[in-house]
């Protein structure tokens, strides 16, 4: 009897567990907030629900996040108070192996050569993007063979591009991001490859946003898997999760940490001590066996010497050197002390404001939003509007600041701005010390004077920092090993170029962090 009594209580538990399993259908491919299925033919809800990461992009070297001082943890020779020291955290990322070279940015401008040079409203589009060799002259010195030859001869094809700007190296980062998707999208057969052979630009976050406004609105003659209905035209989605994020320069916060490589003196949750260089010691000779006593960055070694005596250099070819010249730090990355200073994406204070926020430091935010025509659609850059996209420096140079294809992007409004997280659009002079920043401003209601507002007299202005001040980071060919330390800083305008200042991209990761340890649960 009590076998009969356990068998019939076993079996009514099978029972009800068997219905509770499929009382609410589990998968992929089912609802798990309402059970209807999703991911089906006559389903209206699609998503990628086998999503397995991000793809590794061109060029690019993953860097995981974590915690780190940020400034000057070592001895401050110059007295700098730019610098000082703060805990930091920062998100994972991707941050290019090597600085852009001289070749991938002539890529970059014989492809705007192809499409604008020979349209007389268009051409300034190819014009501004050259790199300044002029900036190799000096009164006192014979350079013109650099001015002549650095950019496009062979010879430094491999060196990194020099004579850019600010604003030259965010629109490389720019098309670099749009080529790299286009790519993508004809790879996995949204688009067809015949779009190549003909002048039409791509760009990303119209396709994302207005798709059928792509390629000027001829989207729908390059589309291969798509059926005859325009309205059932076939378009990856931000949901496909196969293009990629944009290019960008890295952040001023981003680049130190992934320049100090921190990761060889991490012993267990702790940082075994602080690093002065990108390598492991307090000297620029390496230290170990194989190559004991040779310079590990092409740096000014004194006065007068650039590289060492004939037959026994020491860092390089008196200029730049290849990339790839000096062994890479424990990321992988080349170049991050010495051959060129670079470009990142901060707009620069002195002051490194870790009160105000500690997560992804970044000053220098501009919120904008696309600009919604009539007809409740974006509207993207033309021949019609396409002046509109001029600025002139203040050093005379011209900015295209959008190519044709471009989301045209306008300010926030007032309605846009009844938020608790932000205030204004421009964020670039957020909380940077001046009067605007004090508790009492709006009482006062006196805007600052103390970068350089015209209300103040030109003639007795001593300061050069504004808004258009951008930071560069690390040593170049032409400066003293001070600089080599990740955590040195300077500025200048981001309209202006030299011989010693280059760019490297970087590019934001989506999602939960690679390889991150399962907790165990308590």
């Amino acid at each position: 009897m009590r076998k009969i009594n356990y068998i019939i209580f076993v079996f009514s538990l099978l029972t009800i567990i068997g219905c509770n399993r499929n009382s609410y259908k589990s998968g992929s491919n089912i609802s798990q907030a309402t059970g209807w299925k999703i991911n089906s033919d006559g389903s209206n809800f699609n998503y990628n629900t086998k999503f397995k990461g991000q793809k590794n992009a061109p060029g690019m070297i993953f860097i995981k996040g974590g915690t780190f001082v940020k400034g000057n943890s070592k001895d401050n020779v110059l007295l700098d108070w730019n610098n000082s020291p703060t805990q930091q955290f920062v998100r994972s990322f991707y941050i290019e192996e090597t600085e852009v070279t001289n070749i991938m940015y002539l890529e970059y401008v014989d492809w705007l050569k192809k499409m604008y040079a020979k349209d007389d409203e268009l051409k300034n589009i190819y014009l501004t993007a050259l790199p300044d060799t002029l900036v190799w002259r000096n009164p006192l010195g014979f350079n013109e063979d650099m001015v002549n030859n650095y950019l496009r001869h062979p010879a430094f094809q491999n060196h990194p591009v020099v004579g850019v700007s600010w604003h030259q190296a965010n629109n490389f980062s720019k098309w670099r991001t749009n080529r790299v998707n286009e790519r993508i999208l004809i790879e996995e057969g949204y688009i067809s490859d015949s779009v190549t052979k003909l002048n039409l630009s791509f760009n990303t976050k119209t396709y994302l946003l207005d798709p059928k406004s792509t390629y000027n609105g001829t989207i729908s003659t390059f589309l291969d898997n798509s059926p005859e209905n325009d309205d059932e035209k076939k378009f990856s989605s931000i949901e496909d999760g196969i293009l990629l994020p944009e290019y960008r320069l890295p952040t001023e916060t981003e680049w130190e940490y992934a320049a100090l490589g921190l990761e060889e003196l991490r012993s267990g949750n702790n940082y075994r001590g602080k690093k002065k260089f990108p390598w492991d010691g307090e000297y620029t000779r390496s230290e170990n066996k194989r190559n004991v006593g040779d310079q590990l960055a092409n740096f000014k070694l004194g006065k007068g010497d650039y590289g060492g005596i004939a037959g026994w250099s020491q860092t390089g070819s008196g200029i730049t050197t290849s990339v790839r010249s000096y062994p890479p730090n424990s990321y992988g990355l080349y170049g991050m002390a010495g051959n060129v200073a670079e470009w990142v994406a901060d707009v620069y204070r002195p002051i490194i404001d870790d009160e105000a926020n500690d997560f992804n430091y970044f000053r220098g935010n501009i919120f904008n939003k696309p600009l919604i025509n009539d007809e409740g659609k974006t509207t993207t850059v033309s021949r019609e509007n396409f002046k509109d996209q001029y600025e002139i420096l203040p050093n005379g140079r011209l900015l295209i600041k959008n190519i044709p294809g471009d989301l045209v992007q306008i300010p926030l409004d007032s309605l846009d701005l009844m938020r608790t997280n932000y205030t204004s659009s421009d964020n670039r002079n957020y909380r940077d010390g001046d009067l605007e920043s004090s508790r009492n401003f709006g009482l006062v209601g006196e805007k600052s004077k103390m970068y350089n507002s015209p209300e103040d007299n030109q003639i007795n202005s001593t300061s050069l920092i504004s808004n258009e001040s951008r930071v560069y980071k690390g040593g170049s060919w032409l400066d003293r090993s001070y600089y080599l330390d990740p955590a040195q800083r300077r500025f200048l305008p981001e309209y202006m170029t030299t011989n010693f200042i280059g760019f490297r991209c970087a590019m934001s990761y989506l999602g939960e962090d690679k390889s991150s340890p399962k907790r165990r649960r308590r």
